[in-house]
């Protein structure tokens, strides 16, 4: 395939100017996670700034980075290529990313923008979730387009765009939003992974990010190249029906590690139907993380209906935005999604496992262990050392303490509003035994975490870095 006689002077430019260097990332050897390669845990805790390269200058940029960086994310996901019009709409310098709309004429001055912010993310500690293209520019299906790929061009584009990229902190997120519907949509993803496999010698972790309800395990799981799985739970607010599919991800075989890279995000239209459901709060971005994790997922994306576009009064709305990507930074869900972190990190990291056996259900079912916004789901050290138990609302409910190993169990509340933990008492582990949450509260979430006493486990969310 034919490139610009440049690239070779783009690809030495990066390798000598951008390179703050971050642990290279793996699976674990379980197959369950992702570690740094050293073996330390890796919890992926992501946000959504799908325009991040496409529509914020460099000072807004560090912005932005800062203050997730401030909030515990370690993964920003953001597209190169991206939605309305990206190909042609010019970036905060004027630039666009392509010359003719050809993926082999890539136009140096954007993708120096792009490396800025890349360079930029790693140094504050940030990976980035690159997405080398949005979905429209494959399978124009719900989006602007032009299509311009194809396997050859989508194979050179991927391999170029991975040697440019070789030795920064970058997870590869192919897809973009839209479905794999013809065998000419899955040859031009699997062109762009071995493209991307080739040019950075398998250094980073692949995905791929599906469209609403799906997941890359139902077009790509037993593919070589995908590292995990990506779900796009999606902007539903109940578990069942799509968040009960991260449990069903974790469940296949070969084993990957699973996450949902798109979940309800908050102030979003709730199903895309705001004047039916009104928009999204914190308590429903709270619950898409627990929902996932406590089934198993390695990690979690969080994002903001006004972030990922970059919203600002100047700009043409997408699907009714609350407020300006700059106030959005501030509301309580993204400053919440560190606390959950925090609680799993607290703990055993490589043994847990979704175990909502834990849960004895109540004589109404649909009540516990619940259904639609109100279910409970649980997670637990293979071993027994520990277990938690996510209530969305403030109902008593009733556990198996024999699932604790040892003969006493200290058993805590954690607020996954604030962070904070506080000790209930010790209590035998065996039979059955009632907890009620602190606080009867409808909207207001707990998490039941009961350690095996002999443990000496610090008290839950008690950050260690």
């Amino acid at each position: 395939m034919r490139f610009l006689l440049s690239l070779a002077a783009i690809l030495g430019l990066f390798a000598t100017s951008a390179q703050a260097q971050l642990p290279r990332l793996k699976v674990s050897d379980n197959k369950r996670f992702l570690v740094a390669e050293a073996g330390k845990p890796f919890f992926y805790l992501g946000d959504t700034a799908w325009e991040i390269f496409h529509r914020l200058n460099r000072e807004d940029a560090t912005h932005y980075l800062k203050d997730r960086a401030d909030k515990k994310f370690n993964v920003i996901q953001a597209v190169v290529l991206a939605e309305f019009d990206g190909l042609h709409e010019p970036n905060a310098y004027g630039q666009i990313p392509l010359t003719d709309d050809d993926p082999t004429k890539p136009n140096e001055k954007y993708f120096e923008h792009v490396d800025w912010i890349v360079k930029k993310a790693n140094e504050l500690g940030l990976y980035v979730g690159m997405l080398p293209t949005w979905g429209d520019k494959w399978n124009k299906k719900w989006g602007q387009g032009p299509e311009i790929f194809t396997p050859e061009n989508a194979a050179a584009y991927g391999e170029w765009l991975s040697k440019r990229y070789k030795d920064a902190g970058i997870i590869w997120i192919l897809g973009g939003d839209r479905p794999v519907e013809t065998d000419r949509h899955r040859e031009i993803i699997q062109a762009m992974a071995a493209g991307v496999r080739k040019g950075d010698g398998r250094s980073h972790l692949i995905t791929f990010h599906p469209s609403g309800g799906a997941g890359s395990s139902q077009y790509f799981h037993a593919e070589p190249w995908l590292d995990f799985n990506m779900r796009q739970n999606g902007h539903q607010a109940e578990y069942t029906g799509r968040y009960d599919k991260t449990l069903a991800d974790y469940r296949l075989t070969p084993t990957k590690p699973v996450l949902d890279g798109e979940p309800i995000y908050e102030d979003h239209p709730v199903s895309f139907k705001a004047k039916e459901l009104g928009h999204s709060i914190a308590a429903d971005a709270r619950r898409a993380f627990y929902w996932d994790v406590f089934s198993g997922a390695c990690g979690h994306t969080y994002g903001h209906h006004s972030v990922w576009q970059m919203y600002t009064k100047e700009r043409k709305p997408v699907n009714n935005p609350l407020m300006p990507w700059q106030d959005a930074l501030k509301q309580p869900g993204a400053q919440q999604m560190q606390h959950g972190r925090a609680l799993v990190e607290s703990r055993p990291y490589l043994t847990r496992i979704p175990d909502d056996g834990l849960i004895v259900p109540a004589e109404a079912a649909t009540s516990i262990p619940g259904a639609g916004i109100r279910r409970f789901v649980a997670t637990r050290d293979e071993k027994g050392s520990y277990a938690m138990v996510y209530a969305p609302v403030g109902r008593p409910f009733a556990v198996r303490m024999d699932k604790i190993s040892g003969a006493k169990a200290n058993a805590w509340w954690f607020n996954p509003r604030d962070g904070k933990a506080t000790r209930i008492g010790e209590f035998e582990t065996s039979g059955s035994r009632t907890f009620s949450p602190p606080d009867a509260g409808e909207q207001l979430d707990w998490v039941l975490v009961l350690d095996d006493a002999t443990k000496n486990f610090p008290p839950p969310g008690e950050w260690k870095r």
